[in-house]
């Protein structure tokens, strides 16, 4: 385990900076946008999976630091088995095709999520890719798939129960340092703007936990036309956006004339 180290306002030090350290995204409306247009949901996840690869280009040039898309949710495992199926040879086919482009561009890419359920050979391609990006450092890429917020809290108590049953830890000593540092993104600093397309407000158990500080930004643009203009948009009004974390204005004000 790293070191300690307080996340729980992880750019408070950036408060007065007009481009975020962190992205998350939810990729939302790829169905919606083959349905308008006549196509199965098939075409739409393509469609998206090429907006996927425009937006980590576009994040690394406006100088985002770490970008977290999730890709695939815990309950969409839920879905018809068809379109699962699909989900699985697009993750295939980025996990074998892309990581050139990555690699070099300088994009580390990390998988977060519970991986178990994915089977040996993603399992496989998953440890390969991280291992081939593990040091490039322009931009960080977290991939979240089968993830779940309320699983990551959930895994990170069980880790904690077994470290406190072993007497490795006191139970007294669990804060919420303690607790983030347990979590799937430990090391990685908490969101600063989260961006959801397609048109719904809700967080839908994405990084629950890790987003209490974001700045939550809803566009009704589907995914697969989600482009550099839009991401440009949504920047723009994360820079107008006052980051007070619990502060009065007044004194982020005095804070930024120190």
């Amino acid at each position: 385990m790293s070191p300690a180290k307080n996340k729980s306002l992880p750019s408070e030090k950036n408060t007065g900076s007009t481009i975020p350290r962190h992205v998350a995204v939810i990729m939302d409306g790829n169905g919606r946008w083959a349905k308008r247009r006549g196509q199965s949901r098939v075409m739409g996840h393509k469609k998206g999976a090429e907006a996927v690869r425009r937006i980590i280009r576009n994040c690394g040039d406006q100088g985002v630091e770490y970008l977290t898309l999730f890709a695939f949710s815990s309950e969409n495992w839920k879905r018809p088995n068809r379109e699962v199926k699909l989900l699985m040879e697009l993750f295939i086919s980025v996990l074998e095709k892309d990581i050139d482009v990555l690699v070099e561009n300088g994009v580390r890419l990390s998988i977060i999520g519970d991986l178990e359920r994915f089977g040996k050979r993603i399992g496989r391609l998953i440890k390969k890719a991280e291992m081939r990006t593990a040091t490039n450092n322009r931009m960080h890429l977290m991939i979240a798939a089968n993830y779940g917020g309320r699983w990551d809290i959930t895994q990170a108590c069980q880790r904690l129960a077994e470290k406190s049953r072993s007497g490795e830890l006191n139970p007294d000593e669990i804060n919420e340092e303690l607790i983030s540092r347990h979590l799937v993104t430990d090391e990685i600093p908490d969101p600063d703007l989260f961006i959801r397309t397609g048109g719904e407000k809700r967080i839908s158990n994405f990084l629950i936990w890790q987003l209490a500080y974001a700045e939550l930004y809803f566009t009704d643009v589907l995914w697969p036309d989600f482009s550099k203009e839009n991401l440009i948009d949504a920047l723009q009004w994360f820079a107008s956006r006052e980051r007070r974390f619990g502060k009065t204005s007044e004194q982020i004000s005095k804070a930024g004339h120190a």
